[in-house]
């Protein structure tokens, strides 16, 4: 019984973990780009209106998770205000006022899309590590019976499309870009939290942060 309770407990927190992620959808960098700890990078998050939380925790969690890195980031929300970089700023303006902070580098997060998606899960069993293997004859041929049976249904998801890019400011150009989907994030904190995780990861990988 012990045995069991432990697996309907497993198969549990994986049905949650499936129903809400945040993966990386693709990555790019130049080849001989790497962060560096003296450089700055000001962290710009731009979303819509009706996601406004979304900027502040966006830009805290990418600040931190590079400081973890023994980088050198700060928040542009936190550091100018939220009008800082409106319509009417100029690129010439909106660079010499990056300078005026000692920013080198700037990554930029911006939600491209937004959306609610139905789907239809057909019918039909699925394999997985169920307990019912444990509890004998019954419990393992009613479940699959079920399986076998049960009708499709239609489930909706919710998926944020993020995408991430670094430029170098000294050298005029782009050098890395990300971009992630998170789908049914429980909370916005969770899904800044996630996507700041996965970023740094990645970079890491790209070998744009280096680990000594």
């Amino acid at each position: 019984m012990k045995k069991m309770g432990l697996f309907a407990i497993s198969a549990g927190l994986l049905l949650l973990a499936a129903c809400s992620s945040t993966k990386l959808t693709s990555s790019w960098k130049t080849s001989d780009a790497q962060l560096q700890p003296d450089k700055k990078i000001m962290v710009m998050a731009l979303v819509p209106k009706q996601e406004k939380q979304l900027q502040a925790l966006m830009e805290d969690n990418l600040v931190t998770e590079l400081k973890k890195e023994g980088l050198n980031a700060a928040s542009a929300l936190r550091t100018y205000g939220p009008n800082a970089f409106g319509d009417n700023i100029s690129e010439k303006a909106a660079i010499r006022k990056l300078r005026n902070s000692d920013a080198s580098q700037v990554l930029t997060v911006v939600l491209l899309d937004k959306k609610r998606e139905k789907e239809f899960v057909p019918a039909g069993p699925a394999y997985g590590p169920f307990p019912y293997y444990y509890g004998g004859f019954w419990p393992y041929y009613s479940r699959w019976y079920g399986a076998m049976y049960r009708p499709g249904y239609y489930q909706s998801n919710t998926k944020y499309n993020w995408e991430s890019n670094l430029y170098d400011l000294d050298q005029h150009k782009l050098i890395y870009s990300a971009q992630t989907q998170s789908v049914d994030p429980p909370t916005a904190v969770r899904q800044a939290y996630l996507y700041a995780k996965q970023i740094v990861k990645d970079m890491t990988k790209q070998q744009l942060i280096a680990r000594n």
